[in-house]
């Protein structure tokens, strides 16, 4: 289907076919140079220590479990309402994901009060995911993680570039943080992840790891650093290759701009849909100013009305999407019953994500205007 306003766009420069050509002409396309600038133009974007760029975001939470030695007999805590890897990683490894409610339909992350009452003596981990690019409250739970010796990890993959606290980016706060660089997100190579941390050893260890745990890599022996490698663990193909590394070096300079120009269009949005009978605005304008908006999110009156609106806007053109809670999957089914996670229920049901774009400012008012109409409010 051609939709006359898609959920997001993708727009490459000449600046980024010029990189990613070089770098084709160069003729090493594997994990090398490239792959080192980018991680080092990373951790100076980010202010994280340590930047390990790899193959995806759930390759990135994969690694950020293996590096803490997580497996069978121990209990990793995720929302119920986000993007299926968050679960899957900690499952990768053998350890059991528990599903934890969010705060509320309209503040749809985890917090503090919730995550407690999710440990038992098996808990070894929380992942706080910042849903949408809005940044869960991470002092409270960093604070019960330090007190239970448990170890806080960011699945910030929609969140790079999100405000934390002041001076603290998504992804830089627990142990581990895992970005993405899929299509949708704010800074988009396609595929792509990225696993910062502060701690010295953990950037090591998931180095190590993304490339079957190698003691060399190929452009070592390449160059002639290395003659032969050593295997010391059980590793994966993880690797970023160059091309995606020359085009992330590209597009980083412009995400600040990016996501400025996504916060503009949301600041639009809630003032064109702040008082629509039928329609609530998730978060605040604190989180706003906070959000690197990887996508806007509203919520409806019921489950009914989410569905007559989406279908009413795809036979206007308009593509929208919405997370499912975790448990309606038949393959996490087991992990809660229906009607125990009440918040997280109600936010996946009533929550429809509207199109938002870094580049187009000519739609939000189209897609408000779309919204209102169908719920009779235009």
């Amino acid at each position: 289907m051609s939709w006359t306003v898609p959920l997001t766009d993708i727009v490459i420069t000449e600046g980024d076919r010029r990189a990613v050509a070089e770098c084709l002409e160069g003729g090493w396309l594997t994990m090398g140079p490239r792959t080192q600038r980018f991680e080092a133009a990373l951790a100076e974007w980010t202010g994280a220590p340590h930047a390990v760029a790899v193959s995806s975001a759930t390759a990135a939470l994969h690694l950020a479990c293996r590096a803490l030695d997580l497996g069978p007999g121990d209990e990793v805590i995720v929302p119920a309402l986000t993007f299926i890897a968050t679960a899957n990683a900690p499952r990768y490894t053998g350890a059991r994901p528990v599903l934890c409610d969010v705060e509320s339909p309209e503040r749809p992350n985890l917090s503090a009060a919730a995550v407690e009452r999710c440990l038992t003596a098996h808990t070894r981990a929380v992942i706080a995911v910042h849903f949408c690019g809005y940044p869960a409250d991470l002092g409270p739970l960093r604070e019960l993680c330090d007190m239970r010796e448990i170890a806080l990890l960011e699945d910030a993959a929609q969140a790079i570039g999100a405000e934390v606290e002041p001076g603290r980016q998504a992804g830089t706060v627990g142990a581990l943080g895992c970005l993405s660089f899929f299509s949708r997100t704010q800074l988009c190579m396609g595929e792509g992840g990225a696993v910062l941390t502060a701690d010295a050893e953990l950037a090591t260890r998931v180095r190590s790891l993304r490339s079957h745990a190698m003691t060399s890599g190929t452009w070592d022996r390449h160059t002639g650093h290395e003659v032969s490698y050593d295997v010391v663990d059980v590793g994966y193909n993880f690797r970023l290759d160059e091309p995606r590394a020359a085009l992330g070096l590209a597009r980083l300079p412009r995400l600040r701009g990016d996501i400025e120009r996504r916060r503009a269009a949301v600041l639009r949005y809630r003032e064109v849909l702040v008082s629509t009978p039928g329609l609530t605005l998730m978060w605040t304008d604190a989180d706003v100013a906070r959000s690197s908006h990887f996508a806007f999110a509203v919520l409806f009156e019921s489950g009914e009305e989410r569905r007559r609106v989406q279908e009413a806007l795809v036979e206007r053109g308009i593509q929208t999407t919405r997370y499912p809670v975790l448990h309606t999957f038949t393959e996490l089914a087991p992990l809660a019953a229906s009607g125990s996670l009440p918040a997280a229920e109600a936010a996946a049901d009533r929550h429809l994500v509207l199109p938002l774009s870094s580049h187009r400012d000519d739609t939000v008012d189209l897609v408000a205007g779309a919204v209102r109409d169908v719920l009779g409010r235009g």
